[in-house]
């Protein structure tokens, strides 16, 4: 009979319910007796935490609105601290949510808890003066990509890495067939996914910029197909609005959700920077990745960014394999010749796939499981 184990878990946002669901499935399969206490979403309430406030209350972004609520996130940090104290916990891990959970973790482990924190923030590309505190607030870190774990080993922090859950989800080889078949698109012929990004001001700055690209495509290769996966009906909205503005002209598909099966279907992706891109090579597909920010922000976060690429296929490979058009350099004109290096060099497409299963093989470590492990083993020290 296992001994009882009392795991704190804290997700502060959609990702981390998934990650916390699974690294709880797979603790309980590990150790028989073990209650989970903390903050998450309904997956994890579903896995049997015990939630003491809504996951809802601490999913803020931005600059400006974690600052209208952080009364509000204080008070709550500042309970489950002492909620805590009271119940001495064997563990507490951290999802994410690094501005949330880096402080808690210090004031946790100072009680003598053992702390984890899941997902590694990009302390490695920007903010590097936050490792300190990562030193001061953390037992062990996880992290889902090797570079990461390199990175801490450097920095003398306690690391390891348990790989990426979606790369033991998605197979290695994508049936790009059944994934047209599914969309009513034909077997045969070029398919251009455009992914402007899920959020509003993303699709505003850069969604004119892939709908011009677009426009380029269909002028070299007429019987190109068009698809646009949208993050949910307000995405959907905002881009059928640049579509009967400005692009009448194009006949593009829109699909709401079910992005991965759309990006399955794809020739070439044309996407903003983001985790997009790691789903896309994953998927084995060749891609174009942009991004256009307000001027301001890039003229700051550029300066702080110490990271060689922004894509985390480049970051993953060591080396520029799929090209980034940041700002200024993201023209319609620019993003048309990338892709028509992609869809004109078979060859090379053939070498990159090959690389793309490489790192999906690197990835692929059973994540929850092998985050589970380190868990119970830091527990047992």
């Amino acid at each position: 009979m296992d001994k009882p184990l009392h795991v704190a878990i804290l997700a502060g946002e959609t990702s981390g319910d998934i990650l916390g669901s699974g690294l709880m499935r797979a603790i309980r399969q590990r150790h028989s007796a073990v209650r989970f206490t903390g903050i998450g979403g309904d997956i994890m309430t579903r896995e049997g935490l015990d939630s003491r406030v809504p996951m809802e209350r601490l999913s803020v972004m931005g600059l400006v609105e974690p600052l209208k609520r952080l009364p509000e996130l204080l008070r709550i940090r500042r309970e489950f601290f002492h909620a805590m104290e009271k119940d001495k916990p064997d563990v507490f891990i951290g999802i994410d949510s690094p501005d949330f959970n880096l402080d808690l973790e210090k004031k946790v482990r100072g009680l003598g808890i053992p702390t984890v924190h899941y997902v590694s923030p990009s302390v490695w590309a920007w903010r590097q003066g936050r490792i300190r505190k990562i030193r001061q607030s953390v037992d062990l870190m996880l992290t889902l990509f090797p570079f990461e774990e390199h990175f801490y080993q450097d920095q003398g922090v306690p690391v390891f890495c348990v790989g990426h859950p979606l790369a033991d989800e998605l197979p290695l080889d994508t049936d790009t067939d059944a994934a047209r078949a599914a969309l009513n698109l034909p077997v045969d012929g070029k398919v251009l996914v455009l992914m402007p990004g899920s959020r509003e001001g993303e699709v505003a700055r850069i969604g004119p910029v892939f709908l011009e690209t677009a426009r380029l495509c269909k002028q070299q290769w007429p019987e190109l197909q068009l698809v646009i996966p949208c993050a949910g009906e307000a995405r959907k909205d905002q881009i059928q609005r640049l579509l009967d503005n400005d692009f009448n002209d194009l006949h593009v598909m829109t699909v709401t959700g079910n992005s991965r099966q759309v990006m399955a279907t794809a020739d070439c992706l044309l996407m903003a920077s983001g985790t997009a891109a790691l789903e896309g090579m994953l998927l084995k597909k060749p891609m174009v990745v942009a991004y256009k920010m307000a001027a301001m922000s890039y003229a700051i976060i550029s300066r702080m960014l110490k990271a060689p690429y922004v894509s985390l296929p480049n970051l993953l490979a060591g080396k520029a394999l799929v090209p980034e058009l940041l700002q200024d350099a993201a023209t319609s004109k620019a993003l048309f010749q990338e892709i028509q290096k992609i869809l004109t060099n078979t060859p090379d497409l053939v070498a990159m796939t090959e690389t793309w299963k490489a790192l999906h093989l690197q990835l692929r470590r059973n994540a929850s499981e092998t985050a589970a492990r380190a868990v119970l083993d830091l527990c047992r020290k």
